[in-house]
């Protein structure tokens, strides 16, 4: 018997209407078979509300299925008696690694679900020092939870999780909201648990680029059921084939591969991406002077992009959004600049931002990139007035922020996009929170919305930009990670701001609403909108910005051209530039290394 056996599973969520009757009811996942075996590394995937996380929530027992069957390590899940020891038994660990951490020391945290299980003392302690000794957390054992990074959080989280010893390991998204280096860690962890403690993993995950290499076997989902499953290399090869929008998910160099015709075994990895770019050349005979032609055109361009919205996504949809706003287009006035800016959270705390200089264009996308904890997050909330700093100077085209009434900096003119859309919702409905942007439904002028386009258009607008529909009855905390994102991205640009501010906007979407994304972005610019954007997806970021800076340590180390950034560092970089880099230096996106090898002259 294999450690998950499921069998035409579902599962419905129900909307209630005010005197307590079903009003809706949604079936996340529906008929859904599956059949890990121990010891299986297993990887789902699909788009944004596919039912994936809802699957991995039913394995854990935190939902009970509403038909079908599910065992796991043999114990009926739909069994009251049977929660605990499969909660024991499949162990989860949560996208938001803040979600999941109750206690405020980092060994306590280790012990405390041990703790909640009944554990002697003795064996609390010996397990802990285990997990700490495994997972190398001796040197900040004893710190407060709040002082350490994302990726220390998530570690913290799946070691407290891999102290209870359980036979299945769940991960939702984990890597969501870490760097990329961190991710990289994070996930060769994971592989670690699974290759020498032969712990089965299932993970739910859109960064695909470290995973699908090892994955035994991925499932794909859609609509709340799986349609598609087999080996990385099975399921790269059929989605390829069919044109399907998750293709987009897998890694770089399978994405290359599906682009080009050849004859060659298609690379899952870097390294292999590697070996196969030099097969490609030879096999097609590309010459030395072709290489060189193509790597002097990609030096003398600067983005592939050219800002058309895909889909059926109007033109006229984006300017109803931007009515009223007269913006020029990339002029050399700043639309943002800090000067010498310092911050602490405490008096008697580190500074976190140090001496920060900082200037962005008034039509330019820039993207600010680093590692976890840098201080990259709490640039953002400066530039958004939630803090202050206590040296130095913030502009907002010329003017002093402290200057700004909140009505005029929050009403049209700066729009702040948060790491965590939740904090955003207010209401029952998508639709709901979507009207409490503009004042309520009543046509009647507010500080919020002082158009003459009728409300209803202006929310049939941005529903349609955003992809929102089909989704407008559901509770904001009942949408998919990707889901809230963009809902997030409508509210805020319900307001029309000049500024968009966007802490991780790309977190928990998938990659074809991703490009979308993107897309929509490039557009709004287009139109004269600045955009700030702090990301830890450096494959969005160098498709997509104009400028890229590194924050380290309170301060940008650099700030370049977004080509001349991916192509100048080693580490800190796409897969495609580590990929292409010992024959096309300047190519830093798929795109570029697509358009070298098929057109290199």
């Amino acid at each position: 018997m294999g450690i998950i056996e499921a069998a035409k599973l579902a599962f419905e969520y129900k909307k209630y209407d005010e005197n307590g009757e079903v009003e809706e009811t949604i079936r996340a996942v529906d008929g859904v078979d599956l059949d890990v075996k121990k010891g299986d590394f297993v990887a789902i995937l699909g788009h944004n509300g596919s039912g994936k996380s809802t699957l991995a929530k039913q394995i854990n027992a935190i939902l009970t299925p509403t038909d079908g069957t599910l065992y796991v390590d043999g114990m009926d899940v739909r069994d009251e008696k049977n929660i605990w020891e499969v909660r024991k038994t499949a162990g989860m660990v949560f996208q938001n690694p803040d979600n999941q951490i109750v206690t405020d020391k980092v060994w306590h945290e280790l012990a405390f679900g041990l703790e909640s299980l009944g554990y002697d003392n003795a064996t609390i302690r010996l397990r802990v020092a285990e997990m700490a000794s495994y997972f190398g957390i001796q040197q900040w054992f004893y710190k407060n939870v709040v002082e350490l990074s994302g990726g220390q959080k998530q570690l913290l989280n799946l070691a407290a999780v891999m102290a209870m010893h359980p036979s299945l390991l769940i991960l939702d998204e984990p890597t969501s909201q870490l760097d990329p280096i961190a991710a990289s860690d994070f996930l060769e962890t994971v592989k670690k648990i699974n290759r020498d403690i032969g712990t089965t993993v299932l993970l739910t995950e859109h960064r695909l680029q470290d995973i699908i290499p090892y994955a035994d076997r991925i499932f794909v989902m859609d609509e709340g059921g799986v349609f598609m499953e087999g080996t990385p290399r099975e399921i790269g090869t059929a989605l390829g084939r069919e044109k399907h929008g998750m293709f987009l998910s897998m890694p770089v160099p399978m994405q290359i591969y599906g682009e080009t015709r050849s004859h060659l075994t298609c690379p899952l990895t870097v390294s292999q991406g590697r070996q196969w770019i030099r097969d490609y050349i030879e096999e097609k005979g590309i010459t030395k002077e072709q290489i060189q032609q193509a790597n002097q055109r990609l030096a003398g361009s600067t983005h592939a992009q050219d800002n058309k919205l895909p889909g059926e996504t109007a033109e006229s949809e984006v300017k109803g959004i931007l009515v009223g706003l007269k913006l020029k287009k990339n002029t050399p006035e700043p639309a943002i600049q800090m000067k010498g800016v310092w911050f602490r959270y405490e008096k008697d705390s580190p500074d976190v931002v140090r001496d920060l200089s900082l200037e962005v264009k008034k039509g330019e996308f820039y993207a600010l990139v680093g590692g976890n904890g840098t201080g990259k997050s709490t640039t953002l909330s400066l530039l958004s007035r939630v803090h202050q700093p206590y040296r130095g100077r913030i502009y907002l085209e010329g003017k002093d922020l402290r200057s700004f009434k909140d009505t005029q900096l929050y009403c049209s003119y700066l729009g702040v996009m948060p790491q965590n859309p939740q904090s955003i919702f207010l209401k029952k409905t998508v639709l709901e929170d979507l009207y409490s942007v503009i004042g309520g439904k009543k046509e009647k002028p507010s500080k919020e919305y002082n158009l003459s386009m009728k409300k209803e258009k202006a929310i049939e607008g941005i529903v349609s930009l955003t992809h929102l529909e089909g989704l407008l009855d559901r509770h904001p905390y009942d949408l998919s990670g990707g889901e809230q994102q963009r809902l997030a991205l409508a509210k805020v640009l319900l307001l029309r701001p000049k500024i968009l501010l966007m802490d991780e906007p790309t977190k928990g979407m998938d990659a074809e609403y991703k490009e979308e994304l993107g897309s929509i972005l490039k557009k709004l610019q287009s139109h004269g909108m600045t955009i700030f954007m702090i990301s830890h997806d450096v494959e969005f970021v160098a498709e997509y910005a104009d400028t890229t800076g590194l924050f380290f340590e309170g301060n940008i180390v650099t700030s370049k051209k977004t080509r001349d950034f991916f192509a100048g560092n080693n580490f800190y970089t796409t897969a495609a530039n580590r990929m292409a880099r010992g024959l096309f230096p300047e190519a830093v996106t798929g795109k570029d290394v697509v358009s070298c090898l098929t057109n290199p002259s």
